[in-house]
C-alpha cells in the first residue's frame, strides 16, 4: 500500500474504475484527489473542498463473449452465471487498474485507493412488495467481487456505491451530482451536465448552486437503443454506430419517435432512474418491429432511434428544469457520435458542448467520479444528493474491501 497521506489538507492517488450499462467494457482514470483542511476539528467536508486531475486514463472493452453473457445477464441471468461473472469482473477490472497506473507512471505501490462501481446488472428503484417484508423495498445489484480486485491490485478497494443511499430511502442513482457541484458548476451560468452512456441523465446546476438546490434525473436511453437497433440488424456484428455514420445517412420517422416518447418513464416527475430493465434488450425490439412496421430502411430506423434520445433529452429540461439551461455539458460515449449531438444541438436554443472544454475528459468523466466517491468514503465525507436521489438524508457511500483502512487523522 502506498505511504501517501489521506487526510483533509493532502493529496491521495485514487484509481477509479466505471461499467455503465452499455456493457462494453471498463473505463479507469488514475486520479489526484486534493482537499482543503477543514476549519475545525471534526468538521464534515463539503464537496467543494475537493479537486480532481485526471493523470491517466484507459478503456479496457470486454471480449464480445463476456459482453454477450452480460446481456443475457441482465436480462434473464442464473445465480451460477452471476457468481461466476462476479469473479471473472474482478480480473478484468484488476487489469484495467493497473494500465491506468502505467498511464499515470505509477507503480500500484504508490495508489492509494481502487473505487469501482461494479458491473449493474439489475437496478430496481421503485419500491416492491417482497414476500415476508412489512414494506415495499428497492434494491441495486452490481458484480465485480470487490474483495477479488483487492487482491489482485494489493491495493484496498472501495466498492458498492449506491446501496447506502438506497438504504435511507433513495433510488441509489444518480451518483454525479456531487462531482458536477464540485467541479463543474459556475458563478452566473444555469448549466446542465449531460451524461451519454447506455441510459442519460443529467444535473441541472443553478448558478454556485447548495446541494439542496441541485436536481438530477435519469433522462431515458442514451445510446442503449441505438446500440440495440444496431446489433439486431447486423445480427451482432456491429454493436454500436460508429461516428453516427448509419444515423447520418437516414430519415428521421416522426411518428415513430413521438409514438414511443409517450412512454410513463417520460413523465414521471424526478427523482428517477432507469435502466436495461426498461430500456434494454426487449425495448429495442419493439422499436424495431414498430419501425419495419412501418416500412423504414436500417438507416432510418437507427436515425430514428437516435432522435429519440435527443428528444427524450430536450423534452426532459423542458417539464422538469426550472428554467431552460444556459449551457449544456455533454460526457460519455455519445459524445463521440456526431449524428446524436448534431440532433441534440438541433433539439435546444442554447450551446451543447464536450465537458472537455471545461477541463474534464469527456470518456474519463464516470471513472473519475469514481475515484471522486472513494476519496470521499475514506474521508467520511457524504456522497450522495438527496433531492436527487430521494434520500431522506445525506450518507457516506461505498464499502471497504481488501487491506484494512485505517480512519482518517484530523
Amino acid at each position: 500500500m502506498s505511504s501517501h497521506s489521506t487526510t483533509p489538507g493532502s493529496t491521495t492517488s485514487v484509481i477509479g474504475l466505471m461499467s455503465g450499462t452499455s456493457l462494453d467494457g471498463v473505463d479507469a482514470a488514475c486520479c489526484r484527489v486534493s482537499r482543503e483542511r477543514p476549519g475545525e476539528e471534526g468538521e464534515e467536508l463539503s464537496p467543494t473542498a475537493y479537486e480532481l486531475t485526471v493523470d491517466g486514463f484507459c478503456t479496457v472493452p470486454y471480449p464480445r463473449l463476456v459482453r454477450e453473457r452480460l446481456a443475457e445477464l441482465c436480462a434473464e441471468g442464473t445465480v451460477e452465471e452471476t457468481s461466476r461473472l462476479h469473479t471473472a469482473l474482478a480480473a478484468m477490472f484488476a487489469d484495467a487498474a493497473q494500465k491506468a497506473a502505467k498511464a499515470a507512471d505509477l507503480r500500484m505501490t504508490e495508489v492509494d485507493l481502487v473505487a469501482s462501481h461494479g458491473q449493474t446488472i439489475r437496478h430496481l428503484p421503485d419500491p416492491e412488495q417482497v414476500p415476508g417484508c412489512d414494506e415495499p423495498l428497492r434494491s441495486t445489484l452490481q458484480i465485480g467481487d470487490a474483495d477479488a480486485l483487492a487482491a489482485r491490485v494489493e491495493t484496498p478497494v472501495i466498492a458498492d456505491f449506491r446501496s447506502a443511499d438506497i438504504a435511507v430511502g433513495g433510488q441509489g442513482a444518480p451518483l454525479m451530482p456531487v462531482f458536477d457541484v464540485a467541479l463543474l458548476a459556475d458563478d452566473t451560468e444555469f448549466r446542465a451536465v449531460q451524461n451519454l452512456g447506455g441510459i442519460g441523465n443529467c444535473t441541472l446546476l443553478p448558478p454556485n448552486p447548495e446541494l439542496s438546490e441541485v436536481r438530477a434525473f435519469d433522462t431515458g436511453p442514451g445510446n442503449m437503443v441505438i446500440d440495440g437497433v444496431m446489433t439486431q440488424l447486423t445480427d451482432g456484428e456491429a454493436t454500436y454506430d460508429e461516428d453516427g455514420d448509419m444515423a447520418a445517412t437516414g430519415a428521421v420517422d416522426e411518428g415513430l419517435v413521438t409514438a414511443f416518447l409517450d412512454d410513463e418513464f417520460f413523465r414521471t416527475e424526478p427523482p428517477k432512474t432507469t435502466g436495461r430493465e426498461a430500456f434494454g434488450t426487449s425495448y429495442a425490439e419493439r422499436f424495431l418491429s414498430a419501425a419495419r412496421d412501418r416500412g423504414l430502411s436500417p438507416a432510418s430506423v437507427v436515425a430514428s432511434a437516435t432522435m429519440l434520445t435527443a428528444r427524450s433529452i430536450a423534452d426532459a429540461y423542458e417539464r422538469f428544469a426550472r428554467r431552460m439551461p444556459d449551457r449544456v455539458l455533454v460526457s460519455g460515449g455519445g459524445v463521440n457520435n456526431p449524428t446524436l449531438m448534431g440532433m441534440l444541438r438541433s433539439e435546444l436554443p442554447c450551446p451543447v458542448e464536450r465537458v472537455d472544454n471545461h477541463g474534464y475528459g469527456a470518456d474519463a468523466k464516470e471513472a473519475a467520479l469514481m475515484a471522486l466517491l472513494g476519496a470521499f468514503r475514506f474521508d467520511g465525507t457524504p456522497g450522495n444528493v438527496p433531492s436527487a436521489t430521494g434520500a431522506d438524508r445525506r450518507v457516506v457511500l461505498g464499502k471497504r474491501s481488501g487491506v484494512v483502512l485505517s480512519e482518517p487523522e484530523y
